[in-house]
């Protein structure tokens, strides 16, 4: 990194996972944030408001499948690091609808790698040797585990079983092979369930919480014991800075938060905490709970062994997840405008298009 205040380039920065880390990076003074964001129905500025008089936070409208536009920033920037957020991510859109994973998880990242690279190439040596390709991944390029499988680690095999799924194992395989072919120095990371502030209500916690308060139903898939080891949010991006600063290049790191959780079991603990926070004396929230038929190919069981992170980097989280869930859910109680801006028409479509025959 420079010996001056570090510049990240951070792509998809307006996304749930993304503009907390960028919220994060500018409170802690981690960096100068330039943040490409192609601005998709889960993308949000409004997400990083508090940022608008920040001198040291750009934010650029942009595709990552834009190879003119990231010569540009990279010129105009000359950035340290790349963090690789952006992303199609929900599982349920990759079933239906999959040729925009395609395009941006697999063709977006190959053009993000090789405008990288040839700036990379660029540079002198002393900068060659501490600029850093971060790409964040996901632990379902891993497939689904037995209850009785140990939890996925950094040499588990890829074994993608959604659209979602394959597009990411895909965009991973070209940051190793830019890795090994060109030498530019990736790293990649592959990350359990996140939640937290800011996520799109397609997603399960969001979901669950903004239907109980609107009275409608809690559409839980199959039998409810699909299990997800989660990961708040901020523990999360602790990981990621983590890895920037002192990761080895070309290495795989997982990233759990240890706590594997049935998502009936998540569910419930949701609501009981709406009871606690916000009682609805006419509907328990726990009676609007509906099983509905389970989507294709729904992997069983995901975690993650993140004891290399651990012993190599010294990170764990922190965030208990009794605590974590109690702050998420207040987090949506406290922000009924964010709430309102995002659960938009085409939103609403979805949620029909997805859920409405099931």
């Amino acid at each position: 990194m420079s010996v001056d205040t570090p510049i990240y380039l951070v792509t998809g920065g307006a996304g749930f996972i993304g503009s907390n880390f960028v919220l994060l990076a500018r409170q802690k003074q981690w960096a100068k944030i330039i943040n490409l964001d192609k601005l998709t129905y889960a993308a949000n500025v409004s997400n990083l408001a508090s940022l608008t008089t920040d001198s040291e936070y750009s934010f650029i409208k942009g595709n990552i499948g834009d190879t003119q536009l990231l010569f540009h920033l990279f010129e105009q920037y000359q950035p340290d690091a790349v963090i690789n957020f952006a992303a199609e991510s929900h599982v349920d859109r990759s079933i239906l609808e999959p040729d925009a994973f395609i395009q941006t998880n697999i063709m977006g990242t190959f053009r993000l790698l090789e405008a990288s690279l040839s700036y990379w190439q660029g540079l002198p040596t002393t900068q060659q040797a501490t600029f850093r390709f971060l790409h964040v991944s996901t632990d379902e390029v891993y497939g689904s585990l037995n209850p009785e499988d140990l939890p996925f680690t950094e040499n588990s095999p890829y074994a993608p079983n959604s659209p979602y799924a394959a597009s990411k194992a895909g965009a991973d395989h070209l940051v190793r092979a830019y890795h090994h072919t060109y030498g530019l120095p990736t790293l990649t990371t592959n990350c359990s369930n996140n939640y937290g502030p800011y996520q799109f209500p397609e997603k399960l916690i969001p979901l669950m919480v903004l239907n109980a308060l609107d009275g409608h139903p809690l559409p839980l898939y199959g039998d409810g014991q699909n299990i997800r080891d989660w990961l708040y949010v901020t523990d999360h991006c602790e990981a990621l800075y983590c890895i920037l600063c002192a990761g080895q290049p070309g290495s795989i790191y997982a990233i759990g938060g240890k706590m594997e959780l049935t998502n009936q079991f998540m569910v419930e603990t949701i609501c009981d905490l709406l009871d606690e926070l916000v009682p609805n004396p006419k509907v328990p929230y726990r009676s609007l709970i509906t099983y509905v038929k389970d989507r294709p190919g729904h992997d069983r069981r995901y975690a993650i062994d993140c004891s290399k992170l651990e012993s190599e980097l010294g990170w764990s989280p922190q965030e208990t997840f009794n605590s974590g869930i109690r702050k998420t859910i207040q987090w949506y109680l406290d922000h009924p405008q964010w709430v309102q801006q995002v659960r938009s028409g085409a939103y609403q479509t979805w949620m029909d298009k997805n859920y409405g025959d099931r």
